[in-house]
């Protein structure tokens, strides 16, 4: 079970910070069942109340800063999520950002980056699912990596720069 004021990451709505346990008392609820009340970083204002007994089919302890220097240090070997099937890549989009696995976040925001570049390069601009997801990832990421190393987002940016460059 997780404790109030720990950070965790949700499948549907990214990183959440666990405001408190508590049992509900709404209508319909199971007045005996213990429920986290989790406020998404990105979004203070929402509550969401999760039941505990279903913590581990959809949420995840966020990186520990080691897990997230790690993560830094070898981005350069996480490869692209290649999907030529431009039908098929938004399912696979989908999939990479409800997983809220770091590794598939970044190759998804390469693949992207990557599709961007090519489609700039050809005075054509990015498609309006790339931009999205691309968005999406990009945000659920670094929500993690910052809370991780307790860092801005530019400290974290600045960061990745710096070990994308020594690895060229």
């Amino acid at each position: 079970m997780h404790e109030i004021g720990e950070y965790i990451v949700k499948s549907s709505n990214g990183i959440c910070k666990i405001e408190d346990i508590v049992h509900l008392n709404f209508s319909g609820a199971d007045k005996k069942a213990l429920y986290y009340v989790l406020i998404p970083v990105n979004d203070d204002k929402e509550k969401i109340y999760m039941p505990t007994e279903t913590e581990n089919q959809s949420v995840r302890k966020i990186m520990s800063s080691e897990e997230a220097m790690e993560l830094i240090i070898h981005i350069s070997d996480v490869n692209e999520i290649w999907v030529a099937n431009e039908k098929v890549r938004e399912q696979c989009y989908k999939e990479a950002v409800r997983s809220n696995n770091p590794v598939e976040l970044i190759g998804i925001i390469k693949l992207i980056y990557t599709r961007k570049k090519e489609r700039l390069d050809k005075g054509k601009k990015i498609t309006a699912i790339d931009e999205k997801y691309y968005r999406i990832a990009e945000e659920r990421l670094y929500s993690e990596l910052e809370i991780s190393l307790h860092k801005s987002k530019e400290e974290v940016h600045k960061l990745i720069e710096q070990y994308r460059e020594n690895d060229n």
